[in-house]
């Protein structure tokens, strides 16, 4: 698949967030969190479960709103922008976003009818092929094992080219293919565009971004770019931070 454009906005940074803090009740799962993260950066997000990765990812995807503080993405404000701003991001979750009654052909073509991409078909079959599913585009998603639905998802997520993809633990479910495959379209396509990535796996995390973080208890333990961070103080951050060992 070839590399993708897309529109830019070059006065503003890609994220730029600012004491946003997020309650459940008496609990703080943002608990007053800022950084700026520049456009056509990969950023891996790390933290045990419960800092507040998924919180942060969903209040930036324009899913949940904060508690107070601010959050904006590509200059645009994500609770006042949000139908425009929807039209700018990708996201992967742990969810599809698919319908198990339709064939992988005919959800992808819903959703470029959605964001009113030109050419659907076409769009569809490259994104299929892709994602190697074009053999199943006419099989229904209910019959799609879990990697396989995980595919279609990221193919999904690409339609309309967003200028920055969400990505919430991309790689779980996949099997070894399939990762490659979406290694492969990540290379591909990650000079174009803003990539935001919850990973348990510190490896593959630290092999892909451009920016890390660390979030415990809802607060940033560590901001930093990947050329600043010595891997070894990384590593002992993350696991007496978080309480969890690392090979």
């Amino acid at each position: 698949m070839p590399a993708e454009d897309g529109q830019h906005m070059d006065a503003a940074p890609a994220l730029a967030v600012s004491g946003l803090t997020r309650a459940f009740g008496v609990r703080k799962a943002l608990d007053n969190v800022s950084f700026e993260l520049p456009e056509r950066a990969f950023l891996s997000i790390f933290g045990p479960n419960g800092a507040g990765k998924t919180t942060l990812v969903r209040i930036l995807a324009t899913l949940l709103a904060p508690t107070s503080g601010s959050a904006r993405v590509l200059g645009l404000d994500a609770v006042q922008d949000v139908v425009e701003l929807r039209r700018r991001i990708g996201l992967i979750s742990h969810s599809p976003l698919l319908y198990p009654d339709l064939t992988a052909e005919e959800n992808l073509l819903f959703f470029a009818e959605m964001y009113g991409i030109g050419e659907p078909q076409a769009r569809v079959t490259e994104l299929l092929e892709a994602v190697e599913l074009d053999h199943r585009r006419l099989d229904l998603t209910r019959t799609f094992s879990r990697g396989m639905l995980q595919r279609l998802s990221i193919a999904r997520a690409l339609l309309h080219r967003p200028d920055v993809l969400f990505l919430d633990e991309p790689y779980s479910g996949l099997d070894p293919h399939a990762m490659d495959i979406l290694d492969g379209l990540i290379g591909q396509i990650r000079g174009n565009h803003t990539f935001v990535m919850i990973s348990h796996d510190l490896d593959k995390g630290l092999e892909l971004c451009s920016h890390a973080l660390i979030l415990a208890r809802g607060r940033v333990v560590l901001f930093e770019p990947r050329e600043a961070i010595d891997e070894r103080a990384f590593r002992e951050t993350y696991r007496s931070t978080v309480g969890m060992g690392v090979a």
